[in-house]
């Protein structure tokens, strides 16, 4: 099994201001507030978090079980 990354640089769709955060092991995030324009990133469509739609690396649920699986839950 691989190793659960923890840090994901979340990419800014309207600015593209990047900004690398740690993620929730245990919950999604679903908002996320852009620190230069302060756009409120929510998920994409079919997306479970906002890591999941504007980050470099996946949330740890759907890195460990894969999106088929879902995540917080979801199914």
């Amino acid at each position: 099994m691989n190793e659960v990354i923890l840090e994901s640089t979340l990419t800014c769709p309207v600015c593209g201001h990047r900004k690398t955060e740690t993620m929730p092991s245990d919950a999604c995030q679903w908002f996320y507030e852009c620190q230069n324009c302060h756009t409120l990133l929510k998920p994409k469509p079919g997306d479970c978090c906002v890591f999941c739609s504007y980050g470099s690396v996946p949330c740890p649920p759907i890195q460990l079980h894969g999106k088929q699986a879902g995540c917080c839950g979801k199914s």
